[in-house]
């Protein structure tokens, strides 16, 4: 991949980071849907250190659609790291005021999507 290509695909992967965490954080469930893989898998560790927190494309589109991000409205991204960008996949660590996501991405006919995320709370040690 050359510099150009790999610029082009960092600034598509931003954008799509961007409907992600914007559309969170507006209540926007098209952006949220245009962000996300329809066989998205969201996952974090419980508080009791044994199961986990899962979440899919729909329960995200629909948790969004019901505001349940504005509660973070005001929060930004604070540092958002390419670890790897290649033609069709890509991760990505982002940091807000509120999580920490590792984030997989796949490039599709119709643009990045997010397939994988790996969260949790800045605040939780």
């Amino acid at each position: 991949m050359t510099k150009t290509e790999r610029s082009a695909n960092e600034t598509a992967i931003e954008t799509t980071v961007l409907d992600y965490y914007e559309g969170w954080w507006t209540g926007d469930q098209v952006r949220m849907k245009r962000a996300l893989h329809p066989d998205l898998a969201k996952r974090s560790l419980m508080t009791d250190g044994r199961s986990l927190n899962q979440d899919t494309a729909a329960s995200m589109i629909d948790l969004t659609a019901r505001g349940a991000g504005r509660k973070q409205a005001g929060d930004r991204i604070e540092d958002l790291v390419f670890f790897e960008v290649d033609d069709t996949i890509a991760t990505v660590k982002v940091k807000t005021g509120v999580y920490l996501e590792y984030l997989h991405l796949v490039h599709l006919h119709d643009g990045w999507k997010i397939l994988n995320v790996l969260w949790r709370s800045v605040n939780r040690r």
